[in-house]
């Protein structure tokens, strides 16, 4: 898996609304790139732009230094959770003397009442000193830290993107079809609050996604039927991040010269 020899310049991964924004505004600024996702539907997402070529599926740490062979200016818009990726995104740009910019989310103050936690296995074991049902928004990959609360399969409703992975994972780790909920947000007040009643939950387990993450429709959603929300504190940026309009300005003036 190589890059191809006339590859832009400029190559992101857009495995967000800000990456996806950013390729947008790429195409509509005329500066042609090469943007990642790192599946195929997410590939789908970012759609067809003139001048933004598109590669779908994930890359090793090989296949990664391959690809950004020729690269001046490397985005990285991954997700605010996605640590590993932005790792190796980093580690690879350095190895081929390209030039990375975190593309952050900006983070936003939480609302009292809620229970901020630093990571997963803490919101369950919050949860398994604390009763109730709960719906859990916090993805497919780390589901192992609430399979060992006792009654999770009674207790526990996850609700996961439509994708045949995604729900494989779920069954494979206890939860029954019935407590499986597949659906591609983002979701509006209205829908969290319909299905927080349907199931009955009490909780409301999310990451801390900011604005376009949905969060605060999640908040808002739980506080109207009076469940109480466990928010996964995301990791800490470092310093370096920038804004979207910061890595707009940046790379106008890197490729309008």
């Amino acid at each position: 898996m190589t890059a191809p020899v006339s590859a832009p310049a400029l190559r992101i991964f857009a495995g967000t609304t800000e990456g996806r924004l950013l390729c947008e505004w790429a195409s509509g600024a005329g500066i042609p790139a090469r943007a990642y996702a790192a599946t195929e539907y997410g590939g789908e997402l970012l759609g067809e732009l003139p001048g933004i070529e598109v590669h779908a599926g994930r890359l090793d740490e090989a296949d990664m230094k391959r690809e950004l062979s020729g690269a001046r200016i490397v985005v990285d818009a991954t997700h605010p959770f996605a640590t590993l990726a932005s790792g190796n995104i980093r580690a690879a740009s350095l190895a081929v003397g390209a030039r990375c910019l975190r593309l952050a989310r900006p983070a936003e103050a939480l609302p009292k009442g809620v229970v901020s936690v630093a990571s997963i296995a803490c919101a369950a074991r919050f949860l398994s000193e604390n009763p109730g049902r709960a719906l859990l928004t916090t993805g497919s990959k780390e589901l192992a830290p609430y399979t060992r609360v006792a009654d999770f399969a009674e207790r526990f409703f996850v609700r996961v993107l439509p994708l045949p992975g995604a729900i494989t994972k779920c069954i494979d780790a206890g939860f029954s079809p019935s407590h499986v909920i597949g659906m591609q947000g983002p979701f509006t007040r209205e829908l969290n609050e319909a299905m927080l009643r349907q199931v009955g939950a009490q909780w409301l387990v999310t990451k801390d996604s900011g604005t376009v993450g949905g969060t605060a429709e999640k908040l808002a959603a739980a506080r109207d039927v009076g469940a109480r929300c466990i928010v996964v504190a995301r990791p800490a940026e470092g310093g370096g991040a920038l804004s979207l309009r910061e890595v707009e300005d940046a790379l106008l003036r890197e490729f309008a010269r």
